[in-house]
């Protein structure tokens, strides 16, 4: 489903020059639920954005699912990211102005289909425990409600990879390991593969396999 080969992104500035990942090689085969960790500054975020197709590589390949990502257009990478990848972000990314049914029903609009079924919303956003929230604004959530808004909104499309950037850091323990748990449940139900970046070995000790990062470069993956 991901297969990355000899991924680089490197940041020139006036006066040096930054390697942020270095040759990174590894594939995900269908399914798989993946955990990145590393210390900060180690480039799992930079990877994630690469993979998901909001950053560009310096040099090397990705393909989702089959499809070179690298050198696509905005406006390509854009179409792909909404029929194949779902994000789950650490600031939870919720439209302030829509209720918690009018985010989850976002991605269907946004990739245009106007016909957008609020059944499947629904069931999502019961599925995570939020049937009587469907009405409320983010501002009326709190946080953990919020990251599982989020979570609902990223599975509307059924798409084929998820990503999250740290889906837990913003909560607390408790929170945490309920937004955990119906992540992996969901993921499970959808048969999505989960890239999952943490530096939470708690957390990513739930994943099938970790992928360990320092200094941009792979020194574990297991």
């Amino acid at each position: 489903m991901i297969q990355v080969t000899s991924l680089t992104k490197t940041i020139e500035t006036a006066t040096h020059r930054v390697e942020i990942l270095r040759g990174i090689d590894f594939s995900v085969p269908a399914g798989q639920f993946v955990a990145i960790m590393g210390p900060s500054g180690s480039g799992k975020s930079t990877l994630l954005g690469l993979l998901a197709g909001l950053d560009s590589a310096t040099s090397g390949s990705i393909k989702l699912d089959g499809e070179d990502i690298t050198g696509l257009d905005e406006d390509r990478l854009a179409l792909l990211r909404g029929r194949k990848i779902g994000f789950v972000f650490q600031s939870y990314q919720l439209i302030p102005t829509l209720t918690a049914l009018e985010n989850v029903l976002l991605p269907m609009e946004l990739a245009g289909d106007r016909s957008a079924n609020p059944d499947r919303a629904k069931e999502l956003l019961d599925s995570v425990g939020l049937s009587d929230r469907r009405d409320h604004y983010p501002i009326q959530l709190s946080g953990g409600e919020q990251q599982r808004v989020a979570l609902a909104r990223a599975f509307m499309l059924r798409p084929p990879i998820l990503m999250a950037d740290e889906p837990t850091g913003n909560l607390d323990s408790a929170n945490g390991k309920l937004v955990l748990d119906l992540l992996i449940q969901l993921n499970r139900r959808e048969k999505t593969t989960l890239v999952l970046v943490t530096h939470d070995r708690e957390l990513a000790a739930h994943a099938d396999r970790i992928i360990t990062l320092h200094d941009g470069a792979i020194v574990s993956d297991q």
